[in-house]
């Protein structure tokens, strides 16, 4: 892995990338958080995949152009949190307060990016844990274990040995999502596929499941626009 800078206006960082299944260069434009990636079959050599790169800039601009703007997590931005928008407000005392319209976060400005993350991964991380201990006991069945990462491709995923992932950013979206969430990789504990067998498993212990599936694939991107660093 390595970063490049092609210049211009504006420069376009893409980060490089050699794979042993790459059959030919290739330009990929992530379309959650705006990544540029180069990816290199064996034997290329770099400065060859890097001016293929620069023969696509004007491409690379276009798309990029068309990216949701992010958004830097700051006191006075606004964030949604449990699908609602909250405008992080300063605090005193020791704990982050969340009401119906604000987060007050106390403590020092440049902190707060970093001390709302932490808050939001824990908030999610109970939320996930509650959501799937409910479904698991509606399936009978036992996870092993819970982890919660920043994941761009996946909003979860359940291992063979019964290990549950899930992106803490979906503390972010409404709770029925982050509940239909929960139910769909609970469900991989019983069918580890996508069968009409595993989706009358998820019917069955989320009705109505649709609804916030349909959320996810509209609005899920956007839940990456906002940046804590």
């Amino acid at each position: 892995m390595g970063h490049y800078v092609l210049p211009g206006n504006p420069p376009v960082e893409v980060t490089l990338r050699r794979s042993a299944r790459a059959r030919r260069i290739s330009l990929r434009v992530s379309g959650v958080d705006g990544r540029v990636t180069l990816t290199m079959p064996p034997g290329v050599a770099e400065r060859t995949a890097l001016d293929f790169a620069n023969e696509k800039a004007a491409w690379l601009r276009a798309q990029l152009s068309r990216q949701p703007d992010l958004t830097k997590v700051r006191i006075g931005s606004d964030l949604p949190v449990e699908g609602r928008p909250r405008r992080l407000l300063p605090g005193s005392g020791r704990r982050i307060e969340l009401a119906d319209d604000t987060l007050t976060v106390p403590g020092p400005p440049e902190t707060a990016p970093r001390r709302v993350q932490a808050w939001l991964k824990t908030r999610a991380r109970d939320q996930l844990a509650t959501a799937s201990d409910h479904y698991a006991q509606a399936v009978g069945r036992k996870y092993a274990r819970l982890t919660l990462r920043d994941t761009r491709s996946r909003w979860g995923s359940c291992t063979q040995d019964a290990g549950l992932m899930y992106s803490w950013r979906l503390i972010l979206a409404p709770r029925d999502v982050l509940d239909y969430v929960a139910a769909h990789e609970v469900a991989h504990l019983v069918e580890m596929n996508h069968s009409r067998a595993f989706w009358s498993i998820v019917d069955r212990i989320c009705p109505g499941y649709d609804t916030p599936r349909r959320w996810l694939r509209e609005n899920g991107a956007e839940l990456h626009r906002y940046r804590f660093d």
